[in-house]
C-alpha cells in the first residue's frame, strides 16, 4: 500500500515538473500576441478536481513555488494562489464525472479568470494602475480562452495518468481483502 501512494506522489511530481519544464521552454514559443497559456494552472485545477481538494492544495502549491521561483519578485505569491485554486477545485471531487469535459473546462477557465484578476488586483493595483478594463481585454480574457485550448489536449493525458493510478490503487486495495 506504501508503495501505491509513493509512486502517486512521484507520478505527481513528474507532471508538475514536466508542466513546469513545458511552461518555461516550449510555450513562450507558443506566445500569441503576448498571450501564453497557463499550463501550471491547467495541472493544478486538473488534480484538484480529480483527486480532491488536498491533493489540489498540495499540486497547487508546488506549482506556484516552482512559478515563484522563476518568475516571481517574493516567494509565495503565486504559491499561496495556486494552492487556494487547488483548494476550490478540489471542492468539486463530488460533482466531478471523468467522462464529462464540460465541468473541467469550466473550472479551468473559471480558475484562469479569477487568477488573472488576482494576479491584477495583488500587483497592478496597488501600484496604481487603475486600467482594469485594459488589462482584463488584453490579458485575463485572451489567456483564458487559449487556456482553454490547451485544456482539449492536456486534460485527456492527464485523465489517463490519473486512471492508471487509480487502477493501480485498485488492484493493490484488491490484494488486502
Amino acid at each position: 500500500m506504501k508503495a501505491v501512494k509513493i509512486r502517486r506522489i512521484v507520478v505527481t511530481a513528474l507532471v508538475v515538473l514536466l508542466a513546469y519544464l513545458l511552461q518555461c521552454t516550449v510555450f513562450p514559443a507558443l506566445e500569441i500576441a503576448g498571450i501564453k497559456p497557463n499550463l501550471m494552472l491547467i495541472v493544478t485545477a486538473s488534480f484538484g478536481f480529480m483527486r480532491g481538494p488536498r491533493e489540489g492544495m498540495f499540486v497547487g502549491f508546488a506549482s506556484g513555488l516552482l512559478i515563484d521561483i522563476q518568475y516571481g519578485d517574493m516567494i509565495g505569491f503565486y504559491a499561496l494562489i495556486y494552492l487556494v485554486a487547488g483548494y476550490i477545485n478540489g471542492l468539486s471531487e463530488q460533482i466531478y464525472f471523468d467522462e464529462d469535459i464540460k465541468l473541467p473546462l469550466f473550472l479551468i477557465a473559471g480558475s484562469d479568470f479569477v487568477y488573472g484578476i488576482a494576479v491584477y488586483f495583488l500587483t497592478f493595483l496597488l501600484r496604481s494602475d487603475f486600467n482594469f478594463l485594459h488589462y482584463l481585454n488584453r490579458i485575463i480574457i485572451p489567456e483564458a480562452i487559449y487556456t482553454i485550448a490547451v485544456t482539449l489536449i492536456v486534460y485527456p493525458l492527464l485523465l489517463f495518468i490519473n486512471h492508471k493510478l487509480e487502477a493501480e490503487e485498485k488492484r493493490s486495495a484488491s490484494k488486502f481483502v
